[in-house]
C-alpha cells in the first residue's frame, strides 16, 4: 500500500500542485496544501469508488481544501503588512559584498598606470567632464574619453 501512495504522489504530485498554483498563486500555500491533499488522500482512500481517475479525485480533494483555506481566511483575515514603514536598505549580507566589491574595485583603480588612474578618479570621483579632464592635462577632450575607455576595459579584464 505504501508503494501505491508513493507512485500515485510521484505521478500526480507535480500536477496536484500546478493545480493548486492555478487556484491560488502563492508557492507556499500550494505547497502546503498539496501535501495536506495527499494526506487527506492517504486517510479517505478506502473512499475512493474509483469512478473517475485518481488525479481527478486528488485536484477535488485539493479544491476542497482551498476553499477550506478561503473560509478559514474570511472568518480570520490576515491584517495587510504597513509597507510605509518597511526598512528597504539591503540585507547586511548584501551590503558586505557590496562593500567588498568596492574594496576590490578601488585595489584595481590604484594598480592603473598614474594617468589613467587620475583619469579614472576624476571623472568617477570629481564628476568631472571629459573636456574639464582633457585641459587638466593639457589634452584634448578625445585623449581623455579614450584614455579613460581603455582603463576601464583594463578594470573589466580583472
Amino acid at each position: 500500500m505504501a508503494d501505491d501512495i508513493k507512485a500515485y504522489y510521484e505521478e500526480h504530485g507535480r500536477k496536484v500542485y500546478l493545480y493548486l498554483m492555478s487556484l491560488c498563486s502563492d508557492t507556499d500555500i500550494a505547497e502546503e496544501l498539496m501535501q495536506e491533499t495527499f494526506y487527506q488522500a492517504i486517510r479517505s482512500l478506502s473512499k475512493y469508488r474509483g469512478d473517475c481517475s485518481v488525479y481527478t479525485w486528488l485536484c477535488g480533494i485539493a479544491k476542497n481544501l482551498w476553499f477550506r483555506e478561503l473560509n478559514r481566511r474570511k472568518r480570520n483575515p490576515i491584517a495587510e503588512p504597513d509597507y510605509s514603514e518597511t526598512d528597504l536598505s539591503p540585507p547586511p549580507d548584501r551590503i558586505a559584498e557590496s562593500n567588498n566589491g568596492k574594496m576590490f574595485l578601488i585595489k584595481q583603480i590604484h594598480e592603473l598606470p598614474e594617468t589613467e588612474k587620475e583619469i579614472v578618479l576624476l571623472r568617477a570621483t570629481g564628476e568631472l567632464s571629459f573636456r574639464e579632464i582633457g585641459e587638466i592635462f593639457g589634452k584634448s577632450e578625445n585623449w581623455a574619453r579614450v584614455t579613460f575607455y581603455r582603463a576601464k576595459q583594463k578594470l573589466k579584464k580583472e
